[in-house]
């Protein structure tokens, strides 16, 4: 058992979602705000090597952003497409 606790996995959470021409991405300057497809206080979905686990919300600790895991999603669920 030991020896699976040290394979790496991906982790990911999805903050939100833009649709952007070229154009627009060349456009950006420094301290540019993008406007996301979700709003403040809305769960943000956790992804492990790309399939969801559980939602979350954003918070901040120390002056850094964290997520506060708020929902674990049951793998039954994510096998019968459910999620």
């Amino acid at each position: 058992m030991e020896r699976f606790l040290v394979i790496p996995l991906e982790v990911s959470v999805d903050l939100g979602r833009t649709l952007m021409s070229i154009r627009q991405m060349l456009q950006l300057s420094p301290n540019a705000v993008l406007e996301l497809n979700k709003l403040v206080g809305e769960p943000m979905e956790i992804h492990i090597n790309n399939v969801m686990i559980a939602r979350s919300k954003v918070v901040v600790v120390n002056e850094k952003f964290g997520i506060r895991v708020t929902h674990v999603i049951d793998p039954l669920d994510v096998e019968r497409g459910i999620i």
